[in-house]
């Protein structure tokens, strides 16, 4: 993900070392995509109903208008050892995607879950069993064409605002074509307890975890 990588007549701004967020990084593999995708964060475990989930869609219900998000439960996706970032989801009866909020700062209070602004205030509390996005997606081809097309007036913010830090978040991309009326997003539900390695402290439990389902004959030993 090249941070220099950028809409023609845009530099990155003096100081600027951090990349440009989830939007951008898929942006960057666009050459190679020639068709529907999934998208996954990297340094997530998202266990094996997630992916069946997301192939069935891809496979047999996509379309040039459909999307599809794996969903958890909020509790499922958290650390102990810090904050995680969520796209936090609203849907329909239906099972459809309305719209999502990107919390950046997101942790455990005791037995409470709350959103905190950058300094450690609280902002708010979110119920257990709220599902949130864990950047597992569905996508038509189209929609790289729509990302491109949406980079520009999101970069002009973020250099008006927050030149060094600011991201082009894929959840709000999707947020974004919600609003517009240009995407349904069928929300596909997990209930896999979500393991990544967000604090180096994380690594311990992640990997007695994906032993555990070893043990249990969930995955083969290697």
């Amino acid at each position: 993900q090249p941070i220099a990588r950028l809409p023609a007549g845009y530099s990155v701004p003096e100081g600027r070392t951090k990349p440009w967020g989830t939007g951008h990084a898929v942006l960057c593999a666009k050459d190679r995509i020639d068709g529907d995708f999934a998208v996954i964060n990297a340094d997530d475990f998202y266990g094996a109903g997630a992916f069946r989930a997301a192939a069935d869609f891809l496979t047999g219900e996509s379309g040039q208008t459909n999307h599809a998000m794996v969903a958890y439960r909020v509790e499922n996706t958290l650390t102990e050892n810090g904050f995680v970032s969520r796209g936090v989801c609203e849907t329909d009866a239906s099972g459809m995607l309305t719209g999502i909020t990107e919390r950046t700062k997101i942790r455990w209070q005791g037995e409470k879950i709350v959103y905190t602004d950058d300094d450690g205030a609280v902002l708010g509390e979110i119920p257990r069993g709220q599902i949130v996005s864990m950047n597992f997606w569905g996508f038509p081809a189209s929609m790289l064409r729509e990302m491109e097309a949406g980079f520009p007036a999101v970069l002009d913010k973020i250099l008006a605002e927050n030149p060094l830090k600011g991201e082009y978040f894929l959840p709000g991309v999707v947020d974004r074509l919600l609003h517009e009326g240009k995407a349904d997003v069928k929300v596909l539900r997990s209930r896999d307890r979500w393991y990544g390695v967000t604090y180096k402290e994380d690594k311990e439990s992640v990997v007695n975890a994906l032993q555990s389902m070893k043990d249990k004959g969930e995955y083969p030993d290697k």
